[in-house]
């Protein structure tokens, strides 16, 4: 029905008859001369209609946006002073000689270039809103990223396999999304959260170097990044250790980012502890275009009488760490008084900060309500600690560890963004020698940090019985500019190894038995040393993009409270379907009015 995209036109065309297919963007009537934007994927051109070809012209008066047109017509130059230097097609433009209306429209519940349209309005009409120039781009770079890692792990012998939807429900992890059996009664299937053990399994099969571009599934509460069903790059390696598959996987990044976006990252990458990311960062995901970092204090106020820094400071799992804002004197009370109600969403008591006006005047150059509690000694030693020059504010977080990180960590990007100290770029690394184990206060006791199939950098089980807070995992995550973009690990592979990780985190021989009985009898049976990788695609594409929601890069996404707009999913079951399955509901379903 076409023979070019409307997008792919230019000065190449020139005196060229050609057939485009598309949307009427915008139609202008200039006297007597009627001109219509004509969109399509790749782009739009200016298509004119001329009163001396009065059956297309008369066609053309009927015309209104979002038409769908079939057109023929032959290229020419746009006159003189007519040109727009901001389009691809912008130095030319198609003179009309025949129009067909493919189908009408009724008028679009919002405009296309309208940027204020609810996300709601957006969602529910979902189908024009990914007709929006915006949008399409977005798609068509994820379209490319897929192909770009399919050829390069293709090009590296990897092999891609599937692996099933419907499978077995875990006890770790997020909730699983249960999927009712019709011809096992009272059974269910879960949807997989990711397809990890499946993977292992093709390892142990011998496939020896596994992809696959796979929905993953879980039931928990939603963010700007995430959602219920998101796409995963999932990759496992037979007979190869981290170094190794950190080296292929930035490798693959790289060529990623030079391909579609011209963009050279380093190599290689840098490389962090997960101790050395809290310390410095508060978080495990650091964005290191922010220049702002955290400086542990506690050595230098634990004999202090100052009771809300002397606490923590003794707490063997206190912190007590400041921030150093450049320029952050400037600041006023109000201000101030925001990261304080900020820091509280953390669970922060408090704010404490002290103002450098001038550093040469000692205390008298200082402005802070906490001065008073502090000898002379112990402020001049922070100031050089945090190396404090005029101007600056400084900030202090003091309480339990796992509060100061949250608190500080978040002021810090919060604070980086508002006074535009985050630098543009990109600013990828590896954060390494996660803690394996992590301790529950609610269900006293541990739980694994990333997830039990994860190797310990330790052999010997007796040592990790013995101190599993110490003990650090084979576990890796990729980070770009503050977002975990890829997190894996080496896995375990020994059957011993797993069964002992299995009692350390309270799953009995019997659990142990019921959930996991296939891989451990696949482990008996020579399983390789193996390990691989996960990265989610729709939040590399949606930082890759500039989009501000995973939703933004998604074609049918969920909202915030897991529902689709579009469909009106989820909705309720017809009796005769849960009958078949045999269930029951305790309560009636809710019924919107």
């Amino acid at each position: 029905m076409r023979s070019h995209y409307c997008g792919h036109l230019n000065e190449t065309s020139i005196e060229k008859t050609v057939t485009l297919c598309g949307w009427v963007h915008r139609r202008r009537d200039h006297g007597g001369v009627i001109f219509v934007d004509l969109r399509d994927r790749e782009g739009l051109v200016q298509v004119v209609f001329d009163p001396t070809l009065a059956e297309a012209f008369g066609t053309a008066e009927r015309i209104r946006n979002e038409y769908v047109l079939q057109v023929t017509g032959t290229v020419r130059y746009r006159p003189e002073g007519t040109m727009n230097q901001n389009l691809s097609t912008g130095q030319i433009e198609v003179a009309v000689q025949t129009v067909t209306i493919l189908n009408t429209s009724e008028t679009p519940p919002f405009q296309l270039d309208d940027d204020n349209t609810s996300e709601e309005t957006r969602l529910r009409y979902r189908y024009i809103d990914l007709r929006r120039p915006q949008m399409q781009e977005r798609f068509k770079l994820r379209a490319k990223v897929n192909q770009i890692v399919r050829n390069f792990l293709d090009n590296q012998n990897f092999l891609e396999i599937e692996t099933p939807m419907l499978t077995k429900a875990t006890p770790e992890g997020a909730r699983d999304y249960l999927v009712p059996s019709r011809t096992h009664p009272g059974e269910f299937f879960a949807l997989p959260q990711s397809p990890q053990l499946f993977k292992q399994l093709l390892m142990m099969s011998g496939m020896d170097r596994y992809y696959q571009i796979v929905r993953c599934f879980r039931d928990e509460d939603l963010r700007a990044d995430r959602q219920p069903e998101f796409t995963q790059l999932d990759i496992e390696m037979s007979f190869i250790d981290e170094i190794q598959l950190r080296d292929l996987m930035e490798a693959m990044i790289r060529h990623l980012f030079k391909t579609t976006l011209a963009v050279d990252l380093p190599e290689p990458f840098p490389c962090m502890t997960y101790a050395e990311a809290m310390q410095h960062y508060g978080s495990d995901k650091p964005d290191l275009r922010n220049p702002l970092e955290l400086v542990d204090i506690a050595d230098l106020l634990d004999s202090v009488e100052f009771k809300v820094f002397a606490a923590p400071a003794k707490d063997p799992e206190g912190r007590v760490a400041a921030l150093r804002v450049p320029n952050g004197k400037e600041l006023s009370r109000k201000q101030i008084d925001d990261y304080t109600a900020f820091v509280a969403i953390y669970g922060a008591k408090g704010l404490a900060y002290i103002k450098v006006n001038d550093l040469q005047k000692g205390k008298e150059g200082l402005q802070s309500p906490i001065l008073k509690f502090l000898p002379d000694d112990v402020v001049t030693a922070i100031l050089a600690r945090v190396q404090a020059v005029d101007g600056d504010v400084i900030f202090f977080g003091a309480d339990k560890a796992k509060v100061v990180n949250e608190a500080l960590g978040a002021l810090r990007l919060k604070i980086g963004e508002e006074m535009k100290l985050t630098t543009p770029g990109w600013k990828p690394l590896w954060v390494i020698d996660f803690p394996m184990f992590d301790w529950d206060d609610k269900e006293k006791r541990w739980v694994a940090l990333h997830h039990p199939f994860t190797a310990p950098n330790i052999a010997d089980l007796t040592v990790l019985e013995q101190n599993p807070g110490a003990s650090l995992s084979r576990a890796y995550d990729m980070v770009l500019n503050g977002s975990e973009i890829g997190g894996g690990s080496i896995r375990i592979h020994h059957p011993d190894m797993q069964s002992t990780v299995f009692r350390m985190l309270g799953i009995g021989e019997a659990e142990a038995r019921e959930k996991f009985g296939f891989l451990l009898d696949a482990l008996k049976y020579g399983c390789p040393p193996h390990g691989g990788i996960a990265f989610g695609l729709d939040r590399l594409v949606m930082l890759m993009t500039g989009a501000n929601s995973i939703r933004e890069v998604i074609a049918f996404p969920k909202t915030q409270t897991a529902s689709c707009p579009l469909t009106s999913a989820p909705s309720a079951a017809s009796e005769f379907q849960l009958k078949e399955l045999g269930i029951r509901l305790r309560t009636a379903p809710k019924v919107d009015v």
